[in-house]
């Protein structure tokens, strides 16, 4: 068996892997994009637009690993299977796949609309389930007992406790994810895949940029973080090295906050501190 010490050099390193990152052209997305690619994965990533997959694959061009973009709609089963086929036609194995695609959709409770229930469901809830079962073949090519594939979806702290503002559906569906997570690490343990998620608190991204250009919001949402501070793309990137390198080869069924403490932290509302 081989030491800790041994491992020491080499325990962020992806050279070699292949990755999936869906919505990896900004935001979060980008940010695991970039981290994979920085420990010499060969990175894929797809969103609906491709031109911003492609100038993100431009902006990671002189980083060790390499980055490819596809366009695809994930909030239909035909653009999720064709994004499986994508990668299955080019590559034999698939060793890390990120489910990060999603949206969000905030409303008062008397208002909130039926299409908001089924869009974001959609896209938050069936199209990860549906991207891992239509992969789990080129995920299990390339999982061992030692080195299993990884699963990483990412959910919310919306998912674990009621913070922020009334995105009721967004909410729920990122309890969801974080259900059907524990559920397939159970499924798909015995064909050497884990499947982990990610909890994340606030982070700059397209999602949250409605709170991050007002001052005001801004001050009311770090106030809700016990470590008082957005999230930086250095604390995705760390925990996502983590779990697809070999010191994340034994964690399987997570539901993984990395949020500044708030899972842990009384609930306060976003209309404090906001006259």
């Amino acid at each position: 068996m081989s030491t800790i010490s041994e491992y020491t050099a080499s325990i962020f390193s992806l050279e070699g892997k292949t990755a999936l990152v869906t919505g990896g052209a900004t935001g979060i997305g980008y940010m695991i994009a970039h981290a994979l690619v920085s420990a010499g994965a060969k990175v894929y990533i797809a969103s609906r637009k491709f031109a911003a997959c492609q100038q993100a694959a431009d902006n990671l061009a002189d980083l060790p690993g390499s980055c490819i973009p596809f366009g695809a709609d994930l909030s239909s089963e035909t653009g999720v299977v064709s994004l499986a086929e994508f990668i299955a036609a080019n590559e034999p194995a698939l060793h890390i796949l990120v489910n990060n695609s999603g949206r969000s959709w905030g409303a008062a409770f008397a208002q909130f609309p039926w299409q908001a229930w089924e869009d974001i469901m959609t896209l938050n809830v069936t199209a990860p389930f549906t991207l891992i079962r239509e992969l789990t073949s080129l995920l299990a090519a390339s999982g061992t007992a030692n080195d299993p594939s990884r699963v990483i979806n990412i959910g919310s702290i919306m998912g674990m406790e009621p913070h922020g503002f009334p995105a009721y559906s967004y909410s729920a569906s990122k309890a969801a994810i974080h259900h059907i997570t524990r559920f397939l690490s159970n499924e798909l343990a015995a064909k050497h895949i884990t499947v982990n998620a990610i909890a994340p608190g606030p982070f700059p991204s397209g999602m949250t940029e409605f709170f991050i250009q007002d001052e005001k919001l801004t001050s009311a949402v770090t106030q809700g973080v016990p470590l008082g501070r957005l999230g930086r793309p250095e604390d995705f990137a760390g925990l996502i090295l983590c779990l697809c390198g070999i010191s994340g080869a034994y964690i399987s069924g997570a539901i993984i906050p990395l949020d500044g403490g708030m899972n842990s932290a009384r609930t306060l509302g976003l209309e404090q501190g906001i006259e």
